[in-house]
């Protein structure tokens, strides 16, 4: 049973972004400030990916836990009410980003995935940074 008003859990539902959310603004804070330049969102690519560095075939999906079903994660815990909905939902969540990571990956892209929980600790979210960061030098040394 919900503990607020149909038309209250409707309004709260209307306000969460599907792009340009608090998580994905602090990664790409984080980004910008290690120098390192994007596109968002592009739709020539299924599933509009959250960032895009295409000279660098380089894809970072950003996701939520609980909308992607982050496994073993706290911020991924299920509703107690329409239990069969949310399940379903986060289910296809799941098949939708396995599908779209397929795709990417045979049209030639790396693909990182950063994580709502590894966002929270300064020190996961700047070694993820690094990461991405060493991957582009090293794709330039084979550009140049």
């Amino acid at each position: 049973m919900d503990t607020i008003s149909k038309s209250q859990r409707s309004h709260n539902m209307s306000r969460i972004k599907s792009k340009d959310t608090g998580l994905e603004i602090l990664v790409r804070k984080k980004l910008f400030q290690a120098g390192i330049r994007y596109r968002l969102h592009s739709k020539k690519f299924i599933g509009r990916p959250d960032i895009i560095i295409q000279k660098y075939k380089l894809i970072i999906d950003i996701r939520g836990c609980f909308w992607h079903g982050h496994e073993n994660c706290k911020f991924a815990s299920s509703p107690k009410s329409n239990t069969s909905y949310w399940s379903n939902k986060i289910i296809k969540n799941k098949e939708r980003d396995i599908k779209n990571v397929t795709v990417w990956r045979a049209e030639g892209f790396n693909v990182f995935i950063i994580w709502e929980c590894e966002t929270k600790i300064e020190k996961t979210l700047y070694s993820k940074v690094a990461a991405i960061n060493d991957y582009i030098k090293k794709k330039k040394l084979y550009l140049d």
